[in-house]
């Protein structure tokens, strides 16, 4: 699955074109190196993403295409 759509469906980022807008923009990093939006996505990925001061780390433990809201934590944990 693409980055952006990863970030959308697991909720960490709400929108997807605002998920493309910072792939673009380098605030996100897969693994300790800056991906763009279509990156293929895969369990174990490390993910960290960059809103101005504050950074959020978190695991991919499964990838789903679409996941109701209330279990759209069970795809990633944060570190």
């Amino acid at each position: 699955m693409r980055l952006d759509k990863y970030l959308k469906v697991s909720r960490l980022i709400k929108r997807r074109t605002v998920a493309n807008e910072a792939c673009d923009a380098g605030r996100v990093s897969v693994n300790g190196r800056v991906q763009r939006a279509s990156y293929d996505v895969k369990v174990g990925d490390i993910l960290e993403i960059r809103f101005g001061e504050k950074a959020v780390k978190a695991e991919v433990i499964s990838v789903a295409e679409s996941i109701r809201k209330n279990d759209a934590g069970e795809l990633f944990k944060y570190i």
